[in-house]
C-alpha cells in the first residue's frame, strides 16, 4: 500500500478537520471528520477488492530485434463473480534492463468472469535471452488516494536478435562473385544439368552416358560427366574475441555481430544458403541452409553468443577452414586488425573480411542512428567499468 500526493493532501485535510472538531466540539465538524475517515476506509477496501482474484498472463512474440518496437500482450483474467476490475496498471520489475524503458500497461476495465487484453509496446536495447519474471499489478481506484499493489512472479523468456540493418545489394553481389562460375551459380560434379567433361567408364555406371564416338576412336570406353548447378553458399565467420575489455572493444564486437545478423537475414531472404562459425564455449559450425527456420536458428545463435576472452582470430579462422566445406564462401567479421591469412586462400576459397567502423563497412551496412552498440550486449557481458563508473545505465 502507498499513498499518492493527493492522498497525503487529503489526509492532512482530514487531520486538520479532526483537530478543528476537537477544539470546537461542533457536531457538524465531527460528522465531516467521520465522513472523511469513511472515505479512506472505503477507498482501501475497494482497491483491495479490485485486485482480488485477478490473474495475469503474458503473450510474448516469437522474437524481437534490438531497436525495433515489438508488442507484448497482457491478458487479465477476472475470476470474481460480480465485481469488475477497473483502472489496473501492470509494471515489469525483472528483466527491464534489456529495454529502453520499463514495460508498463494500463487496463481500464475487466468485467467479472471475463478476460481482457492490452498491448504494450517494448523497444529492446540488448540482445540475448531476457526473462520477464516478477511484475506488479496496482490500482488507485476509486479516488486516487490510496494505491494498492500486489507482486507476482511468472517467468517468460523473450529472445532478442541483434540489430538488423540495411545491407547494400553490392555486398551480396560481391559474395556471389567469389564463386567460380557466374554471379549466382556454381557447377558441381555428379548432376544432370550440363556437360562437365569426360572420364573413364566404370562398370556399374549408366551406359546412357557413354560417349560412343570417343570410345570408338580410342578403343576405351569413356563416359560423359555432368554437373548440377547449386547456388553459392556463405559461411559467416564471426570473431567475438575481446583481449582487453573496454567499451570501445565491446562496441566493435557488437557491431560485428549486428553486421553478421544483417547479412544472414538478407542473404537467406535472397534464397542463399548461409552457415555460421563462431565461438560459443567452443567453435560451433552451423551448416549452410535456407528457409525461415534456419534464419531463426542463425539469428538466435548470434543473439546468444557468449563473452569470448580465450580464443583469438587466428584460432577462429583455422577452425572455420577446418570445419566448413571447400565449396563455401567465407565472410569474416572481425574487429581485429591482425590475424594470419585474413585474405588468403585455403581449401580453394578466398575470405572476404569486413571490419567495423571502416568506410567499407559503413557503406555496406546502415543501422538506425539510435542504436548504441556500446550497450547492445547482454547485461552480464558489459565491461566492468566505464570511466570509473558502472556501465549499466539502468540505475
Amino acid at each position: 500500500m502507498d499513498l499518492s500526493l493527493t492522498g497525503l493532501i487529503y489526509l492532512s485535510l482530514m487531520m486538520f478537520m479532526g483537530l478543528a472538531a476537537i477544539n470546537t466540539q461542533a457536531n457538524l465538524l465531527f460528522g465531516v471528520f467521520g465522513l472523511m475517515i469513511g472515505i479512506v476506509l472505503v477507498s482501501y477496501w475497494i482497491s483491495g477488492a479490485v485486485l482480488r482474484k485477478l490473474d495475469l498472463a503474458r503473450r510474448l512474440p516469437d522474437h524481437a530485434t534490438v531497436g525495433e518496437p515489438t508488442s507484448v500482450a497482457y491478458d487479465f483474467q477476472n475470476k470474481k463473480r460480480f465485481w469488475p476490475s477497473v483502472s489496473i496498471t501492470v509494471s515489469e520489475l525483472e528483466g527491464v534492463e534489456g529495454f529502453l524503458k520499463q514495460p508498463q500497461g494500463y487496463l481500464l476495465h475487466a468485467a467479472a468472469g471475463r478476460t481482457a487484453s492490452i498491448p504494450v509496446e517494448l523497444v529492446p536495447k540488448r540482445r540475448g535471452r531476457h526473462t520477464l519474471g516478477k511484475h506488479q499489478i496496482s490500482t488507485s481506484f476509486p479516488f486516487g488516494f490510496i494505491k494498492r499493489a500486489v507482486e507476482r512472479t511468472k517467468g517468460d523468456v523473450l529472445m532478442v536478435y541483434p540489430p538488423i540493418g540495411q545491407v547494400d545489394p553490392k555486398l551480396l553481389q560481391l559474395a556471389r562473385s567469389a564463386e567460380t562460375v557466374g554471379p549466382s551459380v556454381r557447377p558441381r560434379r555428379g548432376g544432370m544439368d550440363e556437360f562437365y567433361g569426360l572420364k573413364e567408364y566404370r562398370e556399374g555406371e549408366s551406359p546412357r552416358f557413354i560417349y560412343w564416338r570417343r570410345s570408338a576412336r580410342t578403343g576405351t570406353l569413356v563416359s560423359r560427366e555432368m554437373t548440377h548447378v547449386s547456388p553459392p553458399r556463405l559461411i559467416l565467420v564471426v570473431d567475438t574475441y575481446i583481449p582487453n575489455r573496454n567499451p570501445a572493444a565491446h562496441a566493435d564486437v557488437e557491431m560485428c555481430i549486428a553486421m553478421a545478423a544483417s547479412l544472414a537475414s538478407h542473404a537467406i531472404e535472397a534464397d542463399l544458403p548461409v552457415g555460421l562459425v563462431a565461438w560459443n564455449d567452443g567453435f560451433t559450425l552451423v551448416a549452410p541452409a535456407r528457409g525461415k527456420r534456419h534464419r531463426r536458428e542463425i539469428l538466435s545463435l548470434l543473439a546468444a553468443l557468449p563473452l569470448n576472452t580465450r580464443r583469438g582470430t587466428d584460432d577462429l579462422i583455422a577452425a572455420a577452414y577446418e570445419k566448413m566445406d571447400a565449396a563455401a564462401t567465407p565472410v569474416l567479421f572481425s574487429p581485429s586488425a591482425g590475424g594470419r591469412g585474413l585474405a588468403g586462400e585455403t581449401s580453394g576459397s578466398s575470405m572476404l573480411v569486413i571490419r567495423p567502423h571502416t568506410p567499407q563497412a559503413l557503406r555496406w551496412f546502415r543501422f538506425d542512428a539510435r542504436i548504441d552498440f556500446a550497450h547492445t550486449m547482454p547485461v552480464e557481458q558489459q565491461p566492468p567499468l566505464f570511466q570509473g563508473f558502472p556501465v549499466d545505465d539502468t540505475v
